[in-house]
């Protein structure tokens, strides 16, 4: 795919989210912040991004977005719960209407547990929050990243226009 096929997604959720004077705020883990660094790539990203966290452990989790431990603990930092508090907690420290949340399993190799390229997402839309799980398979750590952050945009848009609050 080429860059430029790669930034549609982020230029479309950057015109819905103007064009309703909307601000989303990203809590990133697996992805390391490549969704708010790409978006941040459109010019006038600054007039729909509030906060980028950048949260790989369990204690930026829990302190910076207030991840619960207990979830973590009970449901895994891989999982739609983990993810579902990310976005939550981003879009309220951000005072954001929009929040995403991804945390994933990106590589190398297998834990033994989760599969190689498992990313959570997380979406807090218009008071709403949904999660989903998409296995995008053991492509390379870079390549999981960059396929988590363009779904995290395509979804995004998909919720702004079905939960339209206009």
């Amino acid at each position: 795919m080429t860059h430029e096929a790669y930034l549609k997604p982020f230029e479309t959720l950057f015109g819905l989210l103007k064009a309703r004077n909307l601000h989303v705020a990203a809590a990133e883990s697996c992805t390391a912040g490549l969704f708010s660094a790409t978006l941040a790539e459109i010019p006038g990203a600054s007039d729909v991004m509030e906060y980028g966290f950048i949260v790989y452990s369990v204690d930026a989790k829990d302190k910076l977005i207030g991840v619960s431990r207990r979830t973590v603990e009970d449901f895994g930092v891989v999982s739609e719960e983990t993810a579902k508090e990310m976005a939550l907690g981003a879009a309220e420290r951000a005072g954001a209407e929009i929040g995403v949340g991804i945390t994933g399993f990106a590589g190398p190799g297998s834990d033994g547990v989760l599969p190689v390229g498992r990313v959570c997402f997380g979406y807090r839309v218009f008071g709403k929050t949904f999660a989903e799980t998409v296995d995008f398979g053991d492509r390379g750590r870079n390549e999981v990243r960059r396929l988590a952050a363009f779904r995290a945009a395509q979804k995004l848009t998909i919720l702004l226009r079905e939960n339209a609050c206009d």
